[in-house]
């Protein structure tokens, strides 16, 4: 494949990525601004093909599409680089993982440590730099209003253990239904 195709192919798969940001929904009640998007599902067909570099690549180009295209504001500012750092994560693994053996139990693996990476530093990112900036910034003190100890429990934690769930069983959907296509242009250097 040569260099001109393989970008376009990047900057395609960075541009679904984005469009698949705009189509969010919430899966906790209570919680409506935790909201899962499936851009990921790009950035790990982008994996399949090409590598982490440039999975990442794709990652960094959906993100920026999102700052100048659909910036929210304060929120974007405050979630987006926690979104990117946890997905950032939850690649890696399966890059680590699953890219290099693709079998039923490395996919399990991959989505499994994916997943729980991708809660832990969502707890951490939650923690220290989310709740301080949303009450100093937004006017959104999680802690007065419901306590930290319950919204992290409560919500944090649920949330993003199913959002790796949805992550890894819509890929695997995905995968299995483009298996063919994808190998057939798997870009191995």
């Amino acid at each position: 494949m040569s260099k001109t195709r393989k970008l376009a192919y990047v900057a395609l798969l960075g541009a679904l990525s984005f469009v698949l940001m705009l189509v969010d929904f919430p899966i906790i009640p209570g919680a409506d601004f935790l909201k899962v998007e499936l851009s990921i599902l790009p950035i790990l067909v982008g994996l399949t093909l090409f590598g982490l570099k440039e999975a990442y690549v794709i990652l960094v180009l959906r993100t920026l599409l999102k700052l100048v295209l659909n910036n929210q504001g304060i929120s974007t500012l405050i979630g987006l680089p926690m979104n990117v750092l946890a997905l950032g994560v939850f690649i890696l693994f399966f890059s680590l993982i699953w890219k290099k053996e693709k079998t039923r139990l490395q996919f399990v693996l991959a989505g499994l440590l994916g997943t729980l990476s991708l809660t832990g530093v969502m707890l951490l990112l939650n923690y220290f730099y989310a709740i301080p900036l949303y009450a100093t910034f937004a006017n959104f003190d999680i802690e007065k209003l419901i306590g930290i100890g319950r919204y992290m429990i409560g919500m944090v934690l649920p949330f993003n253990l199913i959002q790796g769930l949805i992550f890894t069983l819509s890929f695997a959907l995905l995968y299995l239904s483009l298996k063919p296509l994808l190998l057939k242009y798997s870009y191995e250097k």
